[in-house]
């Protein structure tokens, strides 16, 4: 059983080796079989997992600081030690069932995810036939199942948006990847045609965003009554987090020997404000998002429920985190000098898979500002 202090040394130390790794990374365009290798070693796709299928029941908290930790290195390879962990975390939701056909003879057995509702369902006897073509698939690659966002077309099972668990056999990969950020994380496209799905692989998305599942009933660790509901956007703001802190050491190592017309440019008075303005803004970013998943890890371990509030708090708090380290990171691009613009440099492409992060969908800046403003300004019939 591994605790948070040795996942996060084992992180740390894997560090160098991702970014090294990280020109072919992006080369390939997915996540190197040596790192996936080295993640299954270390146990970072088990941090939320339960215990009955070789999981270590750790928090939430725990699985960001791990996704942060390792992104310092290769922010395409450390967002599949994360969002890998993340699915693991919902797939314990799901029926016993469910569970034993992914993890009963694997307990390493690996699922990607695309929650788009796009996929529709058809009753059917035992549950339904399911078909959509979905994207973002992250880890494709390295998965044997994915879950796959639809809508359930009539009968009486579950109404509104679903996750329905597919194994791959089933499904055929698009290879449409090809991105200018986070390119290593191989999110490409798959379709499913016709493919039957039985109730107990169907989670609707309410009870994945208030850990209301049937597996939330099994499982006593505290991890499983934490919420995906606005506390999930930290796995992101982790990465971006991450990367910038990447970047930052990247900079200071780069700007501490740098010379520019004879002068060392570290003695200059605006490269220093510039430095310590960024560090600051990375060094907020991390507190930001990590203060409210704690606060929350806490109540649910006291046996509280997450009110509203706090999952809007910490929506707006990741997609501000994201904010300040992109910030932060243009702020030192922008005083790097014209070699970081070369393709051998690696600050710009920690400026690209940066820049990639903080695009996703939870972290859109309108959406996670205005959701909080409305409930602080009492517009919000929904607050409890």
């Amino acid at each position: 059983m591994s605790t948070r202090e040795k996942l996060l040394e084992c992180a740390e130390l894997l560090v160098p080796t991702l970014r090294e790794r990280s020109e072919s990374c992006e080369r390939l365009r997915r996540c190197p079989d040596e790192t996936i290798a080295d993640y299954t070693a270390a146990g970072f796709l088990r941090v939320c997992q339960p215990k009955q299928f070789g999981g270590f029941e750790l928090g939430w908290d725990v699985l960001c600081e791990v996704g942060q930790t390792l992104a310092r290195g290769c922010g395409s390879q450390a967002w599949l030690a994360t969002i890998m962990s993340d699915h693991a975390h919902i797939l314990s939701n799901y029926p016993l069932a469910a569970q034993q056909e992914v993890w009963g003879d694997d307990p390493d057995t690996r699922i990607c995810a695309s929650f788009l509702p796009v996929g529709k369902a058809k009753p059917v006897a035992g549950g339904v036939t399911f078909s959509g073509r979905h994207s973002f698939a992250s880890g494709i690659d390295h998965a044997s199942w994915a879950l796959c966002g639809g809508i359930i077309e009539g009968g009486e099972g579950p109404k509104g948006p679903c996750l329905f668990l597919v194994p791959l056999t089933a499904a055929t990969i698009i290879d449409d990847w090809h991105v200018m950020g986070l390119s290593g994380t191989g999110s490409k496209s798959f379709e499913v045609k016709d493919v039957f799905v039985p109730t107990h692989r169907i989670l609707s998305y309410k009870d994945m965003e208030d850990a209301s599942g049937p597996g939330a009933k099994i499982h006593t660790a505290p991890v499983f009554r934490f919420p995906h509901g606005g506390l999930a956007a930290s796995v992101f703001a982790a990465i971006a987090t991450g990367i910038a802190e990447g970047f930052f050491a990247e900079y200071l190592r780069i700007t501490g020997a740098r010379r520019s017309r004879g002068a060392k440019v570290a003695e200059q008075m605006g490269t220093q404000i510039i430095a310590a303005h960024a560090g600051a803004e990375i060094e907020a970013a991390s507190n930001l998002y990590l203060e409210p998943l704690r606060e929350a890890m806490a109540m649910v371990t006291r046996g509280e429920p997450v009110p509203r509030h706090l999952r809007l708090r910490s929506k707006r708090n990741s997609t501000f985190a994201a904010h300040l380290a992109r910030q932060a990171v243009e702020r030192l691009f922008n005083a790097a000098g014209a070699t970081a613009m070369f393709s051998d440099n690696a600050l710009q492409h920690y400026f690209r898979d940066l820049h990639g992060a903080v695009a996703h969908t939870a972290l859109v800046w309108d959406v996670g500002m205005s959701e909080y403003g409305r409930l602080i300004l009492g517009a919000d019939p929904l607050d409890h």
